[in-house]
């Protein structure tokens, strides 16, 4: 992928997880943790794919050092270039490596962890619509 798309792996998760995005935007510190990369790791990169013009990098405003990463009209047309690449590999390397059992396993797995995200997600989305808890006292 690094050849044919101009992009690391990790560049290309980034720009992918930026792409799915309402407004093709990502708080940093959100898109570290969708990306399992340290804030400096992430930062490093960001900056290289902000000089290409692939992203923006822009302060949120109000208290603390929150900082939004937002998919350029060039950067969703690398990542939509490098997907084939990203899903050939994939197949490649991985599907076509396994075995029947195997592919059931990973299957299992994937559902797995689907599950876990989306009550993660309900979990988040239930807390965040519940009222306030009153003190009682």
């Amino acid at each position: 992928m690094q050849r044919e798309a101009r992009l690391t792996f990790f560049e290309y998760m980034v720009l992918s997880v930026l792409s799915e995005q309402p407004a093709h935007t990502l708080q940093m510190s959100d898109l570290a943790a969708r990306t399992a990369a340290s804030l400096s790791r992430l930062s490093h990169v960001v900056g290289r794919l902000e000089k290409r013009e692939l992203l923006t990098r822009a302060r949120i405003p109000g208290s603390g050092r929150r900082t939004n990463a937002t998919l350029t009209e060039a950067g969703y047309e690398a990542v939509v270039a490098a997907a084939p690449g990203h899903v050939a590999a994939v197949r490649e390397y991985l599907m076509d490596e396994l075995e029947p059992q195997e592919l059931a396993t990973l299957r299992r797995i994937g559902a797995a962890v689907d599950a876990a995200i989306k009550r993660d997600q309900l979990d988040v989305g239930s807390a965040a619509s519940a009222p306030p808890e009153t003190p009682t006292s």
